[in-house]
């Protein structure tokens, strides 16, 4: 195997198949990254067994076509410190030389017919939908798994893919997030009666590697693993075992409830401020909303107190709650400043609902304001 390669689209690729690789392993070869190249095109393979990656890489001139084991540390580093437009990367089975202009380099390799099969994305059935939805998707939900759980399946996120319509889903036990919005089914692709819920890790690496494309994602769920496919980009990833919880019974009744309509980047700011005080023992943070303002008022025993009001468009019955600051900045933090949020609340033993107008959800359930610790 021969080939002249561009560093840098070369790194780009490498540094995302690389980003799937375990950092420690009983299969040595799983810390590198497969390449292989024929007819100018370089593909480069990634995995962990739990998941999987396919990058199709850019810029490379073939001179002769084969496979080599590429080690992720020492390879990395040479593609980083080089200066060179250009290198050259060439294999005869048990080493590696790599040459830039004025550099030269020689590292040992492993069996490329070792390395893990990545499959490729040759499915008939399948959902589409943006990728830039997608990773909205996984920005909004994946915070609220809880990957220690033991109870459930709660550590990734559970997919329910309809004709056409996608929910996303996740919870920890104490807060839950739900994305939905529109995907096409391609050949009556549907998760039915299936879970699937793809572990937290697989979908923060998803959303690494789609970086800020506007291609098409195709997504198909199979019995134990699901399929994912946009631009250059091929993933797989093993799907959590284990049962969801009934997701939907979360949302509280929506009868009597006050709804208050608040701007994201001033409410943020307000809460950012009255949870100066709060600590691990004493987290909660008091909100009564009504005459035109919420009131947020901590007690920390040791950090002392706060007391911030915020004006706001609401005039209705007076009603308060007490919430973990940490769920609400989770929430916040994925919204665009200048986006309008909803905030239905019932009572102070009731959930609170936060919503907005393009399908995202969120529900936070209220500590007692007697025992803020």
């Amino acid at each position: 195997m021969k080939i002249t390669c561009e560093r840098e689209k070369l790194l780009h690729a490498f540094q995302t198949a690389a980003s799937v690789a375990p950092s420690r392993s009983p299969k040595p070869i799983l810390q590198n990254v497969k390449l292989e190249v024929h007819d100018d095109k370089g593909i480069l393979m990634g995995t962990d067994l739990e998941v999987g990656i396919r990058i199709d890489v850019e810029g490379i001139c073939v001179e002769a076509p084969g496979s080599v084991v590429l080690p992720i540390s020492r390879f990395l580093s040479i593609l980083r410190e080089s200066s060179d437009e250009k290198l050259s990367v060439e294999s005869d089975g048990r080493k590696i030389q790599v040459r830039g202009q004025r550099s030269e380099f020689q590292l040992p390799s492993e069996n490329p017919d070792e390395f893990p099969a990545v499959g490729l994305f040759d499915e008939a059935r399948y959902h589409e939908l943006p990728a830039r939805f997608f990773r909205e998707i996984v920005r909004r939900t994946v915070f609220a798994t809880d990957t220690e759980s033991s109870r459930y399946a709660l550590g990734g996120v559970l997919l329910e893919l309809l004709p056409d319509h996608i929910a996303a889903v996740a919870t920890d036990g104490r807060r839950l997030a739900r994305q939905e919005g529109p995907a096409k089914s391609v050949g009556d692709h549907q998760s039915g009666d299936r879970m699937t819920i793809v572990p937290t890790r697989a979908m923060q690496l998803l959303d690494r590697a789609l970086g800020d494309q506007d291609d098409v994602l195709q997504l198909t769920a199979r019995e134990n693993d699901v399929l994912i496919k946009s631009g250059r980009i091929v993933m797989y990833s093993r799907l959590v075992e284990g049962r969801f919880p009934k997701w939907r019974d979360v949302f509280p009744r929506r009868d009597n409830t006050q709804r208050i309509e608040l701007t994201v980047g001033p409410f943020w700011a307000a809460v950012r401020q009255a949870a100066i005080v709060t600590s691990d023992e004493r987290r909660g943070v008091d909100f009564t909303f009504g005459e035109g303002k919420v009131v947020l008022a901590a007690h920390g025993a040791e950090y002392g107190e706060s007391h911030v009001e915020l004006p706001i468009a609401y005039d209705g019955a007076g009603v308060g709650i007490t919430l973990d600051p940490r769920f609400l900045n989770d929430f916040l933090r994925v919204l665009d400043p200048e986006q309008t949020v909803t905030l239905e609340l019932r009572d102070a033993e009731s959930a609170a609902v936060c919503s907005t107008e393009d399908g995202y959800a969120y529900v936070i359930m209220p500590l007692a304001r007697d025992q803020r610790g």
